[in-house]
């Protein structure tokens, strides 16, 4: 989820248009109406909001809802997310990797079910201090984010803290499996996956 420059919650996944779209700027610089006639790439698809696509589903199937909230910025996002949430009756959870965003929903709406994304943070590319990346891989975010599960990148399982909160009752769901080998290798370390190009 991103937020458009009016304030609605916009089904994208980068924070800028470029690469999906070919469209330029950031997903905040643009309407939700301008961004709902930006075509993906390749296709006549275009930008939905969540509560389209909400409806669109119904209650077909759970959705996972990530919040792609940017550091320093938890509040706008969330609180529309859930005012969406609010007029739909179907199975959902939220997830994301920044654990502000999760304790935003601990704190003010904790009935909604909420999973922590998070994987070795081997790069740079989250734009994190070194220190703070090795803490997040540790999986020391988990008690200011106050999840109620895990989804967890193939690249941290096994994982000794996460089999300690396992075994506390917390599920831990691995991302993202693209093949039935990977899932082999930590199905002994999780509960449930998140897969993509084979039959689970």
């Amino acid at each position: 989820m991103q937020l458009s420059a009016d304030g609605e919650a916009m089904v994208f996944h980068d924070g800028r248009l470029e690469r999906m779209t070919g469209a330029e700027g950031r997903m905040s610089d643009h309407s939700a109406a301008d961004l709902g006639r930006t075509k993906l790439k390749g296709t006549e698809e275009t930008i939905p909001t969540l509560a389209d696509t909400l409806t669109m589903v119904g209650h077909r199937a759970m959705v996972l809802i990530e919040l792609k909230t940017p550091p320093g910025e938890v509040g706008a996002l969330e609180k529309r997310v859930h005012e969406v949430l609010i007029d739909h009756n179907g199975p959902i959870a939220v997830i994301g990797f920044n654990p502000y965003s999760h304790a935003w929903f601990a704190q003010h709406h904790p009935g909604v079910l909420r999973g922590l994304n998070s994987y070795a943070y081997s790069d740079d590319s989250a734009h994190m201090a070194p220190e703070q990346r090795k803490a997040y891989a540790r999986l020391e975010h988990v008690g200011m984010a106050k999840p109620h599960f895990l989804a967890l990148g193939t690249d941290i399982l096994p994982s000794k803290r996460a089999t300690e909160l396992r075994e506390g009752g917390m599920p831990v769901v691995a991302w993202t499996l693209r093949t039935p080998d990977q899932w082999d290798k930590v199905r002994d370390h999780s509960d449930n996956l998140i897969f993509e190009g084979f039959a689970a």
